[in-house]
């Protein structure tokens, strides 16, 4: 195969794993707290195969980084909806350990505790929070109250490198530094979520793009192997 055909397949390799990614954030347009993703390219240099075939480059992803930047911030009405102002996450008590959230859309348990959708427990200061009968108001630093009874605080951490966040579902992540998350300067209001930081027009736009580059790569590819074609057969028919 040509050199040039190996690029192009490789190009259309990274354009697959693009569009994956595209697919994932727009279906997540409307998810609570999901947070997008970004890939540049890179040049991958293969001198064992480029001293076998003359082709020496091929195009690759780089690693994925997740834009944690913040999502719009909607009322809803409902006390058991909660928003983060600034940075931070929220903690999850799950089988594996803690999980890390911007996902404030909570409920509760049948036993009256603070959980998220999947029944896993809202951490507090103090552990799980077990709620109140009764209106429930938050105060800036995450403070419940029942019916001005203090009934426990969320636990809001922040970390400190967020390219060691490795996400586990749409919206919520698991630290693999190992390090230890800190107390995150932040404020708390209920009542409202933060919607995804997906930006719909960007991605459309971006979608358009990758898919003329496919386009243009196939085309390249079948020109290529047309030309190898017609050249093996014009060299047969010479032999």
């Amino acid at each position: 195969m040509a050199g040039g055909a190996y690029v192009a397949l490789s190009g259309l390799r990274t354009r697959f794993e693009q569009l994956d990614r595209l697919a994932s954030d727009l279906a997540n347009f409307r998810t609570t707290g999901y947070k997008t993703e970004r890939s540049t390219h890179a040049v991958a240099e293969r001198p064992t195969f480029d001293a076998a075939l003359q082709s020496a480059i091929d195009v690759s992803s780089s690693d994925a980084t997740v834009d944690f930047s913040a999502g719009t911030v909607v009322p809803t009405g409902n006390d058991l909806d909660f928003t983060i102002e600034g940075h931070g996450f929220f903690v999850i008590d799950t089988p594996g350990g803690p999980r890390y959230t911007r996902d404030g859309h909570f409920m509760r348990s049948t036993d009256g505790l603070l959980t998220t959708t999947d029944g896993l427990a809202v951490r507090g200061t103090d552990g799980p929070i077990e709620l109140a009968p009764g209106e429930l108001t938050v105060e800036s630093d995450g403070t419940l109250k029942a019916n001005g009874v203090i009934i426990g605080q969320l636990e809001v951490v922040d970390l400190e490198d967020y390219s060691q966040l490795k996400r586990e579902g749409p919206s919520r992540f698991v630290d693999q530094s190992g390090a230890s998350p800190t107390t995150a300067d932040v404020k708390v209001l209920n009542g409202s979520l933060e919607q995804s930081n997906v930006s719909m027009q960007e991605r459309l736009a971006e979608l358009t793009q990758v898919s003329r580059s496919f386009d243009a790569l196939q085309r390249g590819i079948s020109v290529l192997m047309n030309d190898v074609d017609g050249r093996a057969i014009t060299e047969l028919g010479r032999r």
